[in-house]
């Protein structure tokens, strides 16, 4: 079974998933400043990854300096966690682990009684703080799929938009994870896949995930969802998120919003699949969300070739929101949030057992 990212001697080592399906390529990322070039380049991609990989690449960074006093260990501190938050706008789950990872660090400088003690503190614990936080989120995702499976049926076809499996975590996935633990429970699932333009996460990612656990999957383009709504060959869809608002708007990869007003419209429940660190109650709508615009090239070139005019212009928004009025529930690692999700998403926080865990307001 692949690693999407771990923790190793020589740096923090990640499958490379601009490679897939062709090659399963690994890469080591030997300071911050490479993990933040492999988050920003998409090497590695999905809102709890790239918490995880955010958390990793402070941690790496602390574990490389040179300090020689705790004032310059802050100021890399805060060198490498600005350059990390400036790599994807839109995942509330980098941010999350910046700040965590920044909690840490005082609570390893306050632990140390001279200031070398103060520096070795911070350079065992966070690389060991950030590896806890890998294995919470791939015990979080066996809890959101637990939770979700509840959701489908003995026997249904499911539809996917992106990629929100293991390869968008730390390990077994949200969306891709509700999936698994259904099929683990004995149920007959299929999955169809939307391909994903323009970045083909779902024919790239997704269905060579699927493939490998040998759950079948019939990939699709993007513009072909409808038709196989209204022929009835659907009966769910789930996706992931890069943030949630307090009132339940979802962003999510460009294309959802599309899917969730087709679901609708063919009377097919929508399902979001997240960990509680994707939920920001500071924002009260998706109005709030930063939308990162990629590169154009993005759209107008695939694989290396141009597929456009070179005189043609084109946008890339890389998300976009879908309003919570078209969200059946929100499945979370504590349970199950189904409209009004203003007060449903904050009970779940509320009843979690780590106060400090997603709690982004």
């Amino acid at each position: 079974m692949f690693k999407t990212i771990e923790w190793t001697l020589e740096g923090v080592r990640m499958i490379d998933q601009t490679k897939l399906p062709a090659e399963e390529v690994y890469v080591i990322c030997r300071n911050g400043a490479e993990v933040a070039e492999a988050i920003r380049n998409m090497v590695i991609r999905g809102a709890p990854a790239i918490g995880v990989a955010a958390a990793m690449g402070v941690a790496l960074a602390i574990k490389r300096s040179t300090a020689q006093t705790v004032r310059q260990l802050r100021a890399d501190f805060d060198d490498a966690a600005a350059m990390i938050s400036k790599t994807r706008p839109t995942a509330v789950n980098l941010f999350w682990a910046v700040k965590r990872m920044r909690s840490a660090f005082e609570a390893a400088l306050e632990n140390g009684a001279s200031e070398a003690e103060k520096i070795r503190n911070a350079k065992e614990g966070l690389p060991e703080e950030a590896q806890v936080m890998l294995k919470e989120d791939i015990a979080i995702n066996q809890a959101i799929g637990r939770h979700g499976a509840r959701l489908l049926a003995e026997s249904m076809t499911v539809l996917t938009h992106c990629n929100a499996g293991a390869l968008a975590t730390g390990g077994y996935g949200t969306a891709l994870g509700v999936i698994r633990a259904g099929v683990a429970g004995g149920k007959k699932i299929r999955v169809f896949a939307d391909e994903t333009r323009p970045f083909l996460q779902g024919a790239r990612l997704t269905a060579w995930e699927l493939a490998q656990d040998g759950i079948p999957v019939t990939l699709i383009t993007d513009s072909m969802a409808g038709h196989f709504m209204k022929q009835g060959l659907l009966q769910a869809t789930i996706v992931g998120a890069d943030r949630i608002t307090a009132n339940g708007d979802v962003a999510n990869k460009i294309g959802t919003y599309s899917v969730a007003v087709l679901a609708r419209e063919n009377s097919i429940p929508f399902y979001v699949a997240a960990p509680l660190s994707t939920i920001d109650l500071s924002l009260p709508s998706g109005d709030q969300i930063p939308i990162e615009e990629r590169s154009p090239e993005e759209v107008t070139h695939l694989s290396g070739f141009s597929i456009a005019p070179k005189e043609v212009e084109a946008r890339h928004p890389a998300f976009d929101v879908t309003p919570h009025r078209y969200v059946s529930a929100i499945i979370t690692e504590h349970g199950i949030a189904r409209e009004p999700y203003t007060e449903s998403l904050r009970a779940l926080f509320d009843s979690s057992p780590v106060p400090a865990r997603g709690r982004t307001r």
